[in-house]
């Protein structure tokens, strides 16, 4: 059921998918929801963390890759996530900005459930840009923290626009900015 509610949250967002939506993809009855989830809230937050699971997958292949240079490292993420959306036509975004866009002024627990996530999520960028510091990769005028909430705040703008305009153009040119000056060598 969560693979239903991931396939059909992309599609129609938390408030268009609905209970019969997901059963329906999955091929069950309505009330096996029921009997495994509480709340549409807790589905939502289960196939938001089944999302990031394939996120934390992305970081294992880039960000965690010890046989890459540390900014080359953020650059393969900011690729592998590229691709990704290129295979998809464009149409598709990121799930955790999707709802950190649609729920989180009327839920408070996918709202701390997001917060959550976020900061998981910055914690290999971070570590990826203090390596990139250290060696002389990257300005060291700015935190690593700072440096990795500026690159995800960023990246999810740029995916908001690339949905907008379905293109990659968006993405491609956030990077190419990003990359020749925030990110770039001292």
């Amino acid at each position: 059921m969560l693979d239903a509610g991931l396939a059909v949250m992309f599609r129609q967002g938390y408030h268009g998918a609905g209970v019969r939506d997901v059963v329906a993809e999955a091929g069950v009855a309505q009330g096996s929801f029921t009997n495994h989830f509480r709340s549409k809230e807790d589905f939502a937050a289960e196939v938001l963390d089944l999302y990031f699971a394939s996120i934390q997958k992305r970081i294992s292949e880039s960000l965690l890759d010890a046989g890459l240079a540390p900014r080359q490292r953020l650059l393969r993420y900011l690729d592998i996530i590229s691709d990704q959306l290129a295979a998809d036509g464009y149409v598709r975004g990121c799930l955790i900005g999707d709802f950190s866009l649609e729920v989180v002024q009327e839920s408070e627990p996918l709202r701390q459930h997001l917060v959550a996530m976020y900061r998981e999520w910055l914690q290999p960028f971070g570590d990826c840009i203090a390596e990139a510091q250290a060696a002389g990769e990257i300005d060291s005028t700015f935190t690593p923290r700072d440096l990795a909430e500026f690159l995800l705040a960023s990246w999810e703008g740029a995916i908001l626009r690339m949905k907008v305009e379905r293109s990659g153009e968006p993405l491609r040119r956030f990077k190419d900015i990003a990359f020749a000056t925030v990110f770039g060598p001292p």
